[in-house]
Formats: structure tokens, C-alpha cells, sequence
């Protein structure tokens, strides 16, 4: 996904993080149940990406099909997503795809943070390497004339330690692979699940190693600045000549001298 379907997948993320404190696995569970709407009709799926069509038309059209087949939050949801502009039919599809995955993985988180998302990404990477490892049951799951609750079953027995949020995935992936075979999508899910857990490590550089009371006292300054326990990395790095640069996620917090300096030449030259 490139372009503006990429631009448009990042704007309903970022709608989606406000609605997950208080998301659970059954808004997870309607909105695959809504993709599997939209993969089934190419002709809904062309009329959702029409770029003759405004954002509130296809919104409308969205609530016409869905309203009281799913709850409001779930409805609401859909409804940002397809006022977006998409290049082609099959992204709003693998959009969707995305953002049922995220409240997936937001749920797995809440309960417990970052070891929340450390036992899901074992429970697919441990799905991934089963079925990685055994033609027979790749063969099996991809089997076109098996239905798919015999081949849910089968891949859910693969991982039978796996909790609710691991298990839904690993359903979804096997049930609707979407034209991939379903370790494929479980790898994508994986890498949802990576890309989270960026949220919750902070990686420092700094000019020289730390004493035990300034690694304590950065631990506690970021927890309080990011309001959760961040698991902090550190990599000392002289080239920096002073100040600190840390990263958590795709958000950077940079006091080196040489960032100064630079910022400063940089107001000069304008």
C-alpha cells in the first residue's frame, strides 16, 4: 500500500487510538465481520473507492448496510475509514484488516503492557513456526475444499496455550487469508504487534555510560513523560558531544549540542 491509500491508513489509525482504552475483542470481531462483507461484494468495494463519490455519500452508503448489524463504535469506525480517499478496491480491504488487528493488539496490551504484547507475539510466532516447519498442515490449511471452521480448528489446536487476543488472530488468519496462505498473515500480524511494542522502548543515546543514580533517574523521567513503564535501551554515543537524543516509537526527543548547533546555523541561514 503506497500513496494516498498509505496517507489514508495512517489518518484512521490515528482516529483509532482514541477509541482503544476502550476497545475489546468483539469491536475486533465486527470489524473483520465487515471486511468479510466488503470481500464477498467487488461491486460494494468499487463504490466505497469511487473517487467521484464524496467522503459523506460513501459514508452513507456504509450505514444503509451495516446500522444495527454492528455496534455504534464499530459503525463509526468503518465510517472514517471509507470517507478516506483509496487507490484501489483492495486497500480499503487490507486497511481494514489492519485496524481490526490493532484493537486485537491494543487489547493484549491494556491487560498488561508491553509482557501483554510479548506473549501474543510468542503465540504467533509460535503458530508461524509449526506450521513452517510441517508441509502436511500447510497443505491442510490451505486445503480449497476444507471449510474453514475444520481449518480453524486445526490451527487453533497448533497453539493451544494461546490467550483470546492470540487466538482471534490466528482464527481470522486461517478463516479469511485473504489470497496469502495463513502463516503469511499471521506475519503480518506479527509485525503489528512489533511495530506496538516500539510504544514501550525507549532507546537513549548518550555521550558516555551512565552511573546507576542517572539510568534511575532517565528511567523515572521518561515513565512519567510517556505515562508507562518504558523498557529503556542504551547506546553510548560520543559523537553526539553533549545532551541526550531518545526515541520511543516514531517519536524522537533530541537535546544534543550538535542538534542545537545545527537548529541554530540553520535560524542564521533564513
Amino acid at each position: 500500500m503506497a500513496g494516498v491509500s498509505s496517507q489514508s491508513l495512517a489518518t484512521v489509525r490515528e482516529g483509532l487510538e482514541s477509541r482503544l482504552p476502550g476497545a475489546t475483542l468483539g469491536l475486533a470481531e465486527e470489524l473483520f465481520g465487515v471486511l468479510s462483507m466488503l470481500d464477498s461484494n467487488a461491486g460494494l468495494r468499487r463504490a466505497l473507492t469511487d473517487p467521484s463519490r464524496t467522503g459523506k455519500d460513501k459514508a452513507v452508503l456504509v450505514d444503509q448496510l451495516i446500522a444495527g448489524r454492528v455496534s455504534t463504535e464499530a459503525a463509526a469506525v468503518v465510517r472514517d475509514l471509507v470517507s478516506e480517499r483509496w487507490a484501489n478496491a483492495r486497500d480499503i480491504g487490507d486497511a481494514l484488516e489492519t485496524l481490526a488487528a490493532t484493537v486485537v493488539i491494543a487489547v493484549a496490551e491494556r491487560g498488561s503492557g508491553v509482557e501483554g504484547l510479548d506473549r501474543l507475539e510468542n503465540e504467533l510466532f509460535s503458530f508461524i513456526q509449526v506450521v513452517a516447519s510441517n508441509h502436511a498442515l500447510q497443505r491442510a490449511l490451505s486445503d480449497a475444499q476444507a471449510t474453514p471452521e475444520s481449518k480453524v480448528v486445526l490451527g487453533l489446536k497448533l497453539v493451544p496455550e494461546a490467550g483470546p487476543a492470540g487466538r482471534l488472530l490466528i482464527d481470522q488468519a486461517v478463516r479469511a487469508p485473504r489470497g496469502l496462505k495463513p502463516a503469511i498473515l499471521v506475519e503480518r500480524f506479527l509485525e503489528l504487534v512489533a511495530a506496538r511494542q516500539q510504544r514501550w522502548i525507549a532507546n537513549v543515546s548518550v555521550t558516555r555510560p551512565l552511573t546507576a543514580g542517572q539510568l534511575e533517574r532517565l528511567q523515572s523521567g521518561l515513565n512519567a513523560m510517556y505515562n508507562r513503564e518504558l523498557k529503556v535501551n542504551i547506546t553510548v554515543d560520543p559523537t553526539l558531544i553533549g545532551g541526550v537524543r531518545v526515541s520511543v516509537g516514531d517519536e524522537m526527543v533530541d537535546s544534543t549540542v550538535v542538534t542545537r548547533l545545527s537548529e541554530l546555523r540553520r535560524k542564521l541561514a533564513g
